[in-house]
């Protein structure tokens, strides 16, 4: 029985991931005592915090970078109140948005996180500046990030990390494909010793969604090297915020049951001054029970003898992310520094159906299935040098060069074949339903495995040209093995009128390989259409029936970004930024709509394509213009007897639709009147995120205490109906409020606070599902749909 898959058993529920990472912290306290002296350096001033995102000059700061960064802080995660780094993040920056959808397959599972409202496949992570690699998951349902395949930020423990460097502007050029909106950098805890542990605990308002969980770090030194290491595991429970039907909840609908668990580390050694040898990497487990639609007792997909009150279908999916980097820096006599890396990275996602039947099977059809698994590698090699040159100026001019090799490799596993086999026994309805309810498995001939290679080299040039002004060139040359080559530039400046106010602009090209998910994934079922079968679904770019419907090879989406932006430091401990920026993206790809009408069957059936009713597929059809303004503020100053920091932070976005490209002529040949980008995508691209964010963040420090608030707005949302627009509904703004009081005992912190105090929720969806309005809130909401939120927090430092 799948002798070569190493994911997950069919029907087993996958418990160890707690337990791993429980054992992991709990052994973190086994330290030598010696170890556990000295605590931790205290962070630097965020402003005079060295970044390493964006720029290759080896001492440029915050508040001297050329493009707009933000720095999030240790304290700054944790002042958030969760334990998932995407949703942390999302409450730290007004321009991220990171939804909870619900009912969404594997999305349920791995949630895409979006910066300034474009794409989650268009933000570059990477970790100690190497690139990360993406998830698996393509997700293919009605949530935001529909057709991309993100990287999975909740893989990332939040106890391994320093610090997180959000660049909030285009950098292909600098790193690469996907760095069109900006580039997310998690920068791990390095050296020194002490560590800390801390468990926590907390439940919704609603009285469920209990979570616990316990994380640490640790670290060791030597005489030549160190050594960080992290782990967190934990529990969820579901939340369920669907209504009754007759009296009796039988739909579940909000966040799923996840057991997790993760790993990192984080280590050098140094034998000489001139050379030192890296290493980092993660592993994490996240195993995920979410649930489908229910199905009545007398739906046609029911069996009653099976389920005769009947069921609630539910996907089990296992997450396995690993990743791993191997390095060697060095210094050449002359200045040159040089760094040589390999760095790995593994995601896998299998899919169990449970709670299920396959209804063309009759009442001998098993209750579980195996629905088969995806996975994804990436392997690359860098060679990187930086050398600053002294032209005889009052600065160097720093130079940075190198080369990269990227390989890429897909593959999709089938299920097994009860899963989406056709039994042949009738519904009650008289129709054949083959294949397992509410997700049928990957058929054979859907798997397959498929990889391709990259290499580029870049040029980067920057300095401080007069006290006053600074500049950086970039010129990346990327070339692929699947769909061709590509050029992308970027030049930036910063002019400081005085030390209170300084100008600062970037203008860049940049560009997005399409995935391997992108061009290989495939998902065929049978659907019925006036009692007759079909076969549809999403094709591949180069499948047979996808071709005929005008499918073409997909190219990489390009895109140019215009930033200009204004930093005020008026006044001592007040820092204003205001960043206004636009980013065209050409050939931006999209999964089309279904095409299903009875012109495609008609042709499919009488050339050559027996049993195909149509179906999607992925295309470079639209070219779209996003245009907004970030403004971020703080200031601290003495309330009382202690210290109060102020973050202000306020985004607007407005994505447009700049053109939509004609139906293919093969496609206009067989239905003039076809749709390939409907109302419902095109809804999505530009209204489906929140048009504006603002949040006012303190902090008051006083003593052993540690008050903490933040006040978010959320703006206006909304979604279009597919054909009529007197069903379309705007969503209103709202407003959320967290608190958190944390008390200081010698090195034990006691934490109690709550996410979304106030218990807001979302305006009630209108759309009603015939006569059951059972799932009142839409899965777009950006701050979810579970209510207020209460925890207890007690943690302990070395």
């Amino acid at each position: 029985m799948h002798a070569s898959r190493t994911l997950a058993r069919p029907g087993l529920r996958v418990r160890h991931p707690l337990a791993l990472g429980l054992a992991i912290a709990l052994s973190l306290t086994a330290a030598p005592a010696v170890l556990a002296q000295q605590p931790a350096q205290a962070d630097a001033k965020t402003l005079d915090q060295v970044i390493v995102t964006g720029t290759r000059v080896s001492d440029r700061t915050v508040a001297e970078s050329t493009a707009p960064i933000d720095i999030i802080t240790p304290e700054t995660l944790e002042a958030t109140g969760t334990v998932e780094l995407a949703t942390a993040l999302s409450r730290a920056l007004p321009s991220l948005n990171f939804p909870r959808p619900a009912i969404t397959d594997g999305t349920d599972a791995v949630r895409p996180a979006q910066l300034r409202g474009l794409a989650p496949d268009q933000v570059l992570v990477l970790v100690n500046g190497k690139r990360r690699h993406t998830t698996a998951l393509i997700n293919l349902n009605g949530s935001q990030g529909r057709g991309s395949s993100p990287v999975d930020l909740n893989a990332i423990p939040i106890a391994s990390i320093e610090r997180v460097e959000v660049l909030r502007d285009g950098a292909s050029a600098q790193y690469g494909s996907d760095a069109i909106a900006g580039v997310v950098n998690v920068v791990l805890k390095g050296s020194g010793s002490g560590g800390s542990i801390a468990a926590r605990y907390g439940q919704y308002s609603a009285g469920d969604g209990e979570q616990y969980q316990l994380s640490g770090d640790l670290g060791l030194e030597g005489e030549r090297g160190w050594l960080r290491l992290a782990a967190q595991g934990g529990h969820q429970d579901n939340t369920n915020r669907a209504r009754p039907f007759q009296g009796v909840v039988e739909q579940r609908y909000g966040d799923p049951e996840i057991d997790h668990g993760a790993f990192s580390y984080n280590g050098e050694f140094k034998p000489v001054d001139y050379l030192s040898f890296y290493s980092f990497g993660s592993y994490s487990e996240r195993d995920v029970l979410s649930n489908g639609y229910f199905r009545f007792a007398a739906d046609p997909r029911n069996i009653p003898s099976i389920y005769p009150n009947g069921f609630l279908p539910q996907i089990h999916n296992v997450s396995k992310d690993r990743a791993a980097v191997f390095g060697v820096r060095s210094e050449t006599a002359g200045g040159t520094q040089i760094d040589l890396s390999y760095n790995y990275g593994h995601n896998g996602l299998t899919f169990d159906i449970e709670n299920t039947l396959n209804r063309s099977l009759g009442p001998s059809s098993p209750t579980k299935f195996y629905a088969g698994a995806l996975e994804v590698t990436q392997h690359v090699l860098n060679l990187d040098f930086t050398r600053p040159v002294d032209f005889g100026w009052k600065y160097p001019i720093t130079f940075a060069w190198g080369a990269e090799w990227r390989g890429e490799e897909f593959s999709q596993r089938a299920g097994e074949f009860l899963s989406y086999a056709n039994g042949g026994v009738p519904a009650s309805n008289g129709q054949v339903l083959p294949g397992a309810q509410v997700f049928s498995g990957f058929r054979a001939s859907d798997a397959g495995e498929f990889d391709r290679h990259s290499y580029s080299f870049y040029l980067d040039v920057e300095g401080d040209l007069t006290d006053k002004f600074s500049a950086g060139l970039a010129a990346r040359y990327e070339s692929y093995s699947d769909f061709g080559d590509t050029t992308s530039g970027k030049l930036s400046a910063r002019y400081a009128f005085t030390d209170a106010v300084a100008l600062r602009a970037t203008v860049s090209t940049g560009f997005r390989a399409p995935s391997l998910q992108q061009q290989y994934f495939q998902s065929i079922a049978t659907n019925f259409i006036s009692g007759v079968p079909y076969e549809i679904g999403t094709f591949r770019v180069d499948n047979p029936a996808a071709v005929a419907l005008g499918s073409e090879p997909l190219k990489a989406e390009e895109s140019t970004n215009y930033s200009l932006g204004l930093v005020l430091q008026p006044a001592d401990g007040l820092y204003i930024t205001l960043d206004a920026y636009q980013i065209k993206v050409d050939d931006r790809i999209l999964l089309s709509e279904n095409l299903t009408s009875t012109a495609v069957r008609n042709y499919l059936q009488a050339n050559g394509y027996p049993g195909i009713g149509g179906g999607r597929y992925f295309t470079n059809a639209v070219d779209t213009k996003t245009q907004g303004v970030d403004l971020i503020a703080t200031y601290g100053w003495d309330v009382g007897n202690g210290k109060l920091s102020t973050t202000a932070g306020y985004n607007y976005s407005k994505t447009e639709i700049e053109n939509i490209a004609p139906n293919p002529p093969r496609l206009a040949a067989i239905d003039p009147a076809a749709v390939r980008i409907g109302r419902t995508e095109i809804g999505r691209i530009t209204k489906g995120a929140p048009r504006d964010k603002f949040f006012l963040a303190g902090d008051w420090k006083s003593g052993n205490w540690n008050l903490t608030a933040t006040a978010t707005r959320y703006g206006e949302f909304t979604e279009l109906h597919a054909s009529d627009p007197l069903q379309d509904q705007t969503f209103s703004a709202k407003w959320t409020l967290d608190l958190a009081a944390t008390y200081r005992l010698d090195r034990w912190d006691f934490t109690v606070g709550g996410d979304n105090v106030l218990n807001e929720y979302p305006d009630e969806s209108k759309l009603v599902r015939g006569t059951r309005n059972y799932l009142p809130y839409n899965t777009a909401s950006p701050f979810g749909f579970n209510g207020a939120f209460a925890y207890l927090k007690v943690g302990y430092k070395w």
